[in-house]
């Protein structure tokens, strides 16, 4: 049996998107920007796709920017936003500790150019406290970036809220929706999000699209320069087919996400139950504030990619907190944000789920998981120290 639960990655593409990509490829395939009949049929059909996107964000069509993904929608929001807030003398940006790395190098960019960052700490439970990022909130904060959904451990942060400390202080306020976009309902206006970026892939859409929503009147900077496509705000031939797929994607999801969340609960809790049953596992992040696709657990004693490689020989997909880098074994900033010791955080598991998991696959992870986990502990000298005592459990 293959078990593919790595859908934070990427997902498969639906059969709604690919069905309305393939006339892009073979009959709308000329430039938007030509002015024939052919080239402005393929304009059409992005002008049409803009105005699903923004109907589904409840934004204008004029708001919404397509990119190539939501690390380029991250960096273009972010640049901007910093340079506008350097044009008015405010050079201080807030963010937190377990953003995405699109977001944290782009910071520690803008660093070097003179900015001020301030990281807000992140709780055990994997959520930022709005009273918090008030506090720490000045009168030359240009910006706040707060990712709507964390890519690894899935906990739903209050949006909202922090949208309407934003507005209130009269500070821009950016959110990476990209694990939230499709999974969860999005409203610009109602959570006063001035930028927001998504990534098509992460909601069974095409690679190498996405799309950053900005409010009118924010002024953006280029991050490519050439033509005028985009208005002006994105050099460059328009992807069609991956527009039109994304926005068919983003529909289909958006329409289906209650009925997907409603099947896939009570799959979620099972599996969270069946692996805390394990000894000295811990669940990472809120178990309720959290997107029902995620279930990211730590095991003592154990290295996550060794883990890896034993669940895909057993045709398992998953992906592990902890990178390795040029030789070295970093653990994962975000379990580190949220207070797992390196030794603990070494030994995590992502599993994420989508529409297309079963029943029959989670009752897969739930037998083969356990024992893995117990074949690797036999095996590790750290886990010896902990079961004899010279070290202390700290799960």
């Amino acid at each position: 049996m293959f078990v593919y639960a790595d859908n934070a990655a990427t997902t498969r593409m639906s059969d709604a998107a690919l069905a309305a990509m393939l006339p892009c490829w073979q009959e709308l395939y000329a430039n938007p920007s030509s002015l024939h009949s052919a080239g402005q049929k393929s304009a059409e059909a992005i002008e049409t796709a803009r105005q699903t996107v923004a109907r589904l964000l409840h934004a204008d069509s004029k708001e919404i920017l397509f990119t190539s993904g939501g690390s380029e929608s991250d960096n273009q929001a972010l640049l901007s936003a910093a340079a506008l807030g350097a044009r008015q003398g405010k050079r201080h940006i807030l963010s937190t500790a377990f953003e995405h790395h699109a977001v944290l190098h782009t910071l520690k960019k803008l660093e070097k150019q003179g900015f001020e960052v301030t990281l807000l700490p992140v709780h055990e439970d994997g959520l930022v406290r709005p009273s918090e990022l008030e506090a720490a909130i000045r009168p030359n904060t240009c910006l706040v970036s707060v990712m709507f959904v964390n890519n690894e451990i899935g906990t739903i942060q209050p949006v909202s809220e922090i949208g309407a400390i934003c507005r209130e202080k009269n500070v821009l306020f950016h959110t990476d929706a990209v694990q939230a976009a499709g999974h969860i309902p999005l409203d610009v206006e109602a959570m006063h999000i001035d930028l927001l970026s998504l990534s098509a892939h992460k909601f069974h859409g095409p690679k190498g699209a996405g799309a950053l929503y900005v409010r009118r009147g924010v002024p953006l900077t280029p991050l490519i320069e050439g033509g005028a496509q985009e208005r002006g705000r994105r050099a460059g031939t328009e992807n069609i087919a991956g527009i039109v797929g994304m926005a068919a994607a983003l529909e289909e999801s958006c329409r289906t996400c209650q009925e997907v969340h409603r099947r896939l609960y009570p799959l979620q809790q099972r599996l969270i139950d069946g692996l805390s049953a394990i000894p000295h596992a811990a669940l990472n992040g809120d178990r309720s504030h959290r997107v029902v696709t995620n279930v990211n657990f730590c095991f003592e004693g154990i290295e996550g990619e060794s883990l890896l490689l034993l669940l895909d020989q057993k045709g398992i997909a998953a992906s592990s907190g902890s990178a390795c880098t040029s030789g070295s074994l970093d653990p994962s900033h975000v379990l580190l944000s949220i207070g797992r010791p390196h030794e603990v955080a070494h030994g995590s598991l992502r599993l994420s789920l989508s529409r297309y998991t079963t029943a029959a696959e989670i009752d897969y992870l739930l037998e083969h998981i356990p024992p893995v986990v117990s074949y690797l502990r036999q095996m590790s000298p750290v886990w010896k120290d902990l079961e004899r005592g010279a070290k202390p459990h700290l799960l």
